[in-house]
């Protein structure tokens, strides 16, 4: 599969250096907004939260090349504006942050279109250990890959409602900082996925301050699994100062009664049966760098597994918001390439 990746920040670098040595993904093009063809080149190079690539990218022209790709770099402003079939494009995985319009995606001479955002109208939105059993590659065109915190979440509460049916609960997702917020304080942050034209608090150093914020995590769950929603689930997030790694603290309240113990050993029992790399358990003296460049996306801490009356569980998932959910998405992909082969 030719692949174009649209946008090369936090997740769109993840993604490509993940891809790098894949032999059923080729990503051929990259559209960014950076005209500076050296800057790309330079931060897909070198990066200060996973290190330096060992197979560096080389710039040529308006190529980057490595031992592996050499990709055409282009600067359009749409995705409408790219000539696909110049490119001989089957895949576009967006990896750019911005608003998408679905109508118009659909209207290009593509195979698939990846989202790595979580979209209501999108043809589905995937999580592994979820529903990847429900992607048709005839059907299913614009493809959501969802959100880093719904990918982290949505496994364990669909395990757990299956085995001891969710009544309610409550999330916090404590989050890393993220590019658009403020290094010191200034005006407020207006943003449009979650319809907020002036957000003071993240106006404010995400470097000296723990922020507090809304999450859409639930809304993101909601699209794949409708009983869990925010009619049932309360939730927050906090923005921690730290590079990457988030960690949600979730509480439940189930139908049937559980134990502790039996609560460790569905998780066990899944991990050893999982298709993709997903659960891990973990009791370990660990901290969140420990976690850092993680492929599994729902990491049990069980020092920190409780239930309460039979009713009530206490879990505490960490999870790499960047290479862990980059991870994902690219195994989406292979899944994706793997269905049309079959095919």
């Amino acid at each position: 599969m030719r692949i174009l990746l649209n946008g090369v920040g936090r997740i769109g670098k993840a993604i490509l250096r993940i891809a790098n040595s894949s032999n059923s993904l080729q990503i051929i093009a990259i559209n960014e907004l950076n005209q500076n063809i050296d800057n790309i080149a330079y931060s897909i190079n070198y990066d200060s939260t996973y290190g330096t690539f060992e197979d560096k990218f080389k710039v040529s022209n308006n190529f980057i090349s490595n031992k592996s790709n050499n990709i055409e770099i282009l600067n359009h402003n749409s995705l409408e504006d790219i000539d696909f079939k110049r490119l001989d494009i089957d895949i576009v995985i967006d990896a750019s942050g911005t608003t998408t319009n679905t109508v118009k995606l659909k209207t290009l001479d593509l195979k698939a279109i990846f989202l790595t955002h979580p979209k209501k109208d999108a043809d589905i939105n995937v999580i592994l250990g979820v529903n990847e059993d429900d992607l048709n590659i005839k059907n299913h065109k614009v493809i959501s890959t969802s959100s880093c915190n719904a990918t982290a979440l949505l496994p364990l509460l669909k395990l757990i409602d299956e085995k001891k049916e969710i009544e309610f609960g409550d999330i916090t997702t404590i989050h890393p900082l993220l590019n658009h917020q403020k290094v010191l304080d200034g005006s407020c942050l207006a943003s449009k996925n979650r319809d907020v034209n002036c957000n003071f608090e993240f106006g404010r150093s995400s470097t000296q301050n723990i922020i507090p914020s809304k999450t859409t995590t639930v809304e993101a769950c909601s699209y794949l699994m409708k009983n869990i929603n925010s009619n049932i689930f309360s939730s927050s997030s906090l923005r921690v100062p730290t590079d990457t790694v988030g960690v949600i603290n979730v509480a439940l309240n189930v139908k049937q009664n559980c134990t502790k113990e039996e609560l460790i050993n569905i998780c066990n029992e899944y991990e050893k049966n999982q298709t993709f790399k997903v659960f891990l358990n973990n009791s370990e003296a660990l901290v969140s760098s420990d976690f850092k460049k993680s492929e599994y996306t729902t990491i049990l801490d069980h020092r920190f597994t409780d239930v309460k009356l039979n009713k009530m569980i206490k879990l505490i998932v960490w999870y790499d918001n960047e290479w862990g959910y980059a991870s994902k998405v690219v195994d989406i992909l292979k899944l994706y390439v793997k269905m049309s082969n079959i095919k």
